[in-house]
């Protein structure tokens, strides 16, 4: 194959994917990744809780890339190439075995990001991958006569033949500067991912009261996301949350992250039928106090904070209750409605809707349509996933295929 030499921007796992794809399907080229601060794989390590959440059970390609907010249609094509059953075969090969929990999420059985931390840069060294720290991409010119002459925040300047960007989608990410100044359109980057702060007397003192099936809206959206709901110390989080933040990023931040939330807690029910079930529950138990009797089986302290929100005092026997006030029950219990006042991040996980417009990249190559020869992957392009390893999925899968790419193949 052909002497190249190949750089890298960024020193996390699409970077590192890359660069190991390119080294050990070309030997011979030369391939350098730059990252900016110490610390190589800094999201890898933090990820999970510190366990690495690798990638997601999820092994047809169309059922998987329906989980990406943005880039989903875009990598439909790229995962029938790398799709998670491919990860788990690569980190299987090296020595690291990943497990399965119920809800398809895939971790090392270490339970310890460190092994996937180690895996890679072991890979990288294997493969001959030069790799240097507190070095970042500054700027890049392409040369005419192809390739790209770069300049190091370290006051270095530097030659390659091709370049991959891989810096991640922070808004402060050099990356995202450099793909404008060599002819990108950028999508304006805002979070994803994220819980929202919420006060209100009918949550407080609740935190860590789970419901296992909620569905959370937005009122004026027509955006509904379904699943568990998780009452924190400053709010709501939970994967119906998350994936609301997912999906409505931009809707949600041009709203200034101030909107008010409406959660169904007995979905799929409507009010009509939850009002039924009330109805039923007041023939079969009329002596027992509403309030200590939660029909629907969720969190008993939550059953009070809704029933007193519907105006039924706390000793009321089921036979005393009117209606009416079922009525203003079932209406708590299907429509609650709660301002949201904020966000948080989800954990130490960052992960932003916006990056590389993708329709200046040719997801066969992941190299740009603008610019020859330069290519990228990870989070700087615009593609982002729910939460339960599908970014990982992303990095690995995009940076797989640039590696390819940029060895010559």
């Amino acid at each position: 194959m052909q002497k190249k030499h190949v750089v890298i921007a960024g020193g996390g796992a699409a970077g590192f994917f890359a660069a190991i794809a390119c080294a050990e399907a070309n030997p011979e080229a030369g391939v350098t990744v730059l990252e900016a601060t110490a610390h190589l794989l800094a999201k890898v390590k933090v990820s999970g809780g510190g366990r690495c959440n690798v990638t997601h059970a999820c092994f047809d390609p169309r059922a998987l890339a329906a989980h990406y907010p943005r880039g989903g249609r875009e990598l439909l094509g790229p995962f029938h190439r790398w799709q998670p059953r491919d990860t788990v075969a690569w980190f299987d090969a090296r020595g690291v075995t990943l497990k399965t929990e119920e809800d398809g999420r895939m971790f090392p059985v270490s339970d310890d990001s460190q092994t996937i931390v180690d895996c890679l840069r072991q890979a990288a060294m294997a493969a001959g991958v030069e790799v240097r720290v507190n070095c970042g991409l500054k700027d890049a010119v392409r040369r005419e006569t192809g390739g790209f002459h770069l300049a190091l925040t370290s006051g270095e300047t530097l030659d390659c033949d091709r370049l991959l960007i891989a810096t991640g989608g922070n808004k402060s990410s050099a990356g995202l500067t450099l793909a404008q100044k060599l002819g990108h359109t950028i999508e304006p980057p805002v979070p994803s991912l994220f819980t929202f702060h919420v006060t209100d007397p009918r949550l407080q003192d609740l935190q860590g009261v789970a419901v296992a099936a909620v569905e959370a809206g937005v009122v004026g959206s027509k955006r509904r996301e379904r699943g568990p709901l998780l009452v924190t110390h400053w709010g709501v989080s939970g994967p119906a949350i998350l994936k609301l933040s997912a999906w409505g990023a931009r809707e949600l931040h041009d709203l200034g992250y101030a909107f008010t939330l409406v959660v169904n807690w007995v979905a799929p029910r409507t009010a009509e039928q939850a009002q039924a079930e009330l109805v039923q529950a007041r023939t079969a138990n009329p002596r027992k106090q509403v309030a200590t009797w939660c029909p629907f089986g969720f969190s008993q302290r939550l059953w009070e904070r809704l029933v007193a929100a519907a105006g039924i005092a706390p000793t009321a026997p089921w036979t005393t209750v009117s209606n009416d006030a079922l009525q203003a029950l079932a209406g708590q219990l299907t429509h609650g409605e709660f301002r949201v006042t904020g966000k948080s991040l989800f954990k130490e996980e960052f992960v932003t809707c916006g990056g590389v417009r993708l329709s200046e990249i040719d997801f066969k190559t992941m190299e740009s349509r603008r610019c020859p020869g330069l290519h990228f992957a990870g989070e700087v392009l615009d593609i982002d996933g729910l939460t339960g390893g599908f970014n990982f999925q992303a990095a690995w899968t995009t940076g797989w295929i640039a590696g390819r790419a940029l060895a010559g193949l």
